[in-house]
């Protein structure tokens, strides 16, 4: 078949892995693949279109934010409306151009949405399929009520439009059934195996002499440092009590965001300069490296409908690094733990409970090894191949 996904992110961005992972296994199993996305910093784009291991990506518009490295740049009215403008004409002309057998939505939002019903449905006549892997009205920061209003309105829409839904939690899942989706298929996030099973030991002893982690007990977080649906304070508060107990503990912080200037003074303010360290954005391969460094990797939570609604990369990559993972008893990270045994699960939004797990696995190398054994048994499961298998399942 003929496939093009309709994305409001670029592959740079976590989601946009997931779309570009499930992409390259479709492509494996027989099938044409074009990924068209919104680039997080277009003007900047050394290219418009490229071919990545069989996917075709076109970028046919700028994200309604712009993102270089760490710094978030948010436009002004008059530019935003430019931008929302060009970037839901470059989807319908992207579509226009690309025909095919499915055209598939990644992520409920506006753009792409408004873009399908013009080009998919109106323009080619060809059914809709949605695939929904966030609340994107809890997880999205906006600047007004009508915003949300508006991501509201479309995230309730566009599943009811669609011929079937694929989704990557079963919170949404469940959801989406409950609310009127006609054919739903849970597709969690998955990994690359064959690539994290051997990370380069060369790069791994540069990086731990560069940030000079010789001796040291690493804990790490990889993702986004954007307070409004990634609670790293909750880590941060929560390693004042275990820096205070670990004196080799340090917390190795990977990724950029708006929020990373505020909680590298809040750091400052509280004393643990030289032990919380601030990567900044890296790409991803680098990301990896960095989370391979680490003795416990976490995933800080409170129990809300964004942590209810995602599965995290970051997770399930600490599984296939065997770096032992504490998060919170929330949505579906029970099964990605299968049941706790690769890994430790804690109340959520509880700093002291995520800093008695940090301190358990710190002091228990038998521990830490046995987590990390079930953990690289586990993740078997999420592989992405396997995961391509039961997305393609939702056009039959």
């Amino acid at each position: 078949m003929r496939l093009v996904f309709l994305m409001p992110i670029g592959i740079e961005r976590p989601s946009g892995r997931r779309y570009f992972n499930i992409a390259r296994e479709l492509v494996r199993r027989g099938h044409q693949v074009r990924l068209l996305a919104l680039h997080p910093d277009l003007a900047s784009a050394p290219w418009r279109r490229l071919v990545c291991e069989g996917v075709e990506v076109w970028y046919v518009g700028q994200m309604h934010v712009r993102k270089a490295g760490s710094r978030v740049e948010r436009f002004g009215p008059l530019a935003l409306l430019r931008v929302l403008i060009a970037a839901v004409l470059g989807f319908v002309w992207g579509v226009l151009r690309s025909p095919a057998d499915i055209y598939h939505l990644g992520k409920p939002q506006p753009l792409n949405g408004l873009a399908a019903l013009i080009a998919v449905v109106g323009l080619r006549r060809r059914p809709l399929y949605l695939d929904c892997d966030d609340d994107e009205v809890y997880s999205n920061r906006f600047t007004a009520p009508w915003q949300a209003a508006l991501f509201g309105f479309w995230q309730w829409l566009l599943p009811r439009l669609a011929r079937g839904v694929t989704a990557n939690t079963r919170y949404l899942a469940d959801r989406l059934q409950a609310g009127g989706a006609r054919r739903v298929v849970h597709v969690p996030n998955g990994v690359d195996l064959a690539r994290l099973a051997n990370p380069d030991p060369a790069l791994l002893d540069g990086l731990r002499a560069a940030l000079r982690l010789e001796g040291r007990q690493v804990i790490a977080y990889v993702g986004a440092l954007a307070l409004h649906n990634h609670p790293v304070d909750l880590l941060l508060h929560a390693f004042t009590e275990v820096a205070a107990a670990c004196p080799r503990a340090v917390l190795l912080l990977v990724g950029g965001g708006e929020d990373l200037p505020a909680l590298r003074r809040w750091s400052e303010a509280h004393g643990l300069a030289g032990r919380v360290l601030f990567t900044g954005q890296v790409e991803h391969p680098l990301a990896v490296h960095l989370l391979a460094l680490a003795q416990v990797s976490v995933d800080p939570v409170r129990d809300d409908p964004v942590a209810r609604a995602r599965s995290p990369l970051k997770l399930l990559e600490s599984l296939a690094l065997g770096a032992p993972v504490v998060t919170g008893d929330v949505g579906d990270r029970r099964l990605l733990l299968d049941g706790g045994r690769a890994g430790l699960l804690v109340e959520p939004g509880s700093a002291p409970a995520l800093a008695a797990a940090i301190r358990r696995l710190l002091d228990d190398p038998a521990e830490r090894a046995r987590l990390a054994a079930q953990a690289r048994r586990h993740v078997q499961a999420y592989d992405w191949a396997r995961l391509a298998a039961r997305w393609e399942t939702v056009y039959w």
